[in-house]
């Protein structure tokens, strides 16, 4: 029986609909791996590197946009209103130097979960997504710190950015 605990407490139409756009990336990368798997390769070692050049490049964006560096600056172009609502998130503390947020559920989760995952397989899939979330943080200069995770049977997603 899986340890993995994802459900929406949220179940407003229009979330549910961006959320369905989430999953289908989430899917895509699953099927990557999986494809990648059948031909030799570990899902690590080429996604891993993928996902983190993504979190570079939007990380890259979102300074430009914000025109700072700070993680208050992070929170407010990636964090929104709108995403804080999708992840079901609580943002816990916002500094120049220090953003710690609990997400309470992932439509990443959810897709690998309606893909018949193992939960091995989710835990490592959302390693891989996380280096995107790592390459994002490494722009702010920033360390990110992932002391829980719903994909390895955690309540919540914590995520702390920290200088």
């Amino acid at each position: 029986m899986s340890k993995v605990k994802n459900d929406s407490k949220i179940k407003n139409p229009l979330l549910q609909a961006i959320r369905a756009q989430l999953e289908h990336r989430a899917f895509w990368l699953y099927l990557l791996c999986d494809e990648a798997g059948k031909r030799g390769l570990d899902w690590r070692d080429f996604g891993s590197a993928a996902v983190r050049r993504c979190g570079l490049s939007q990380g890259a964006d979102l300074v430009k946009k914000g025109k700072t560096d700070s993680l208050v600056g992070l929170r407010k172009t990636l964090f929104t209103k709108p995403a804080q609502l999708v992840f079901e998130m609580k943002i816990l503390e916002s500094t120049d130097d220090k953003l710690s947020i609990d997400f309470h559920y992932c439509p990443l989760v959810k897709a690998w979960q309606n893909a018949g995952c193992t939960d091995e397989e989710i835990a490592t899939l959302c390693d891989i997504a996380m280096c995107g979330d790592h390459g994002i943080g490494e722009c702010y200069g920033a360390v990110l710190d992932l002391p829980k995770c719903i994909a390895k049977g955690d309540d919540i997603c914590s995520l702390r950015y920290h200088k």
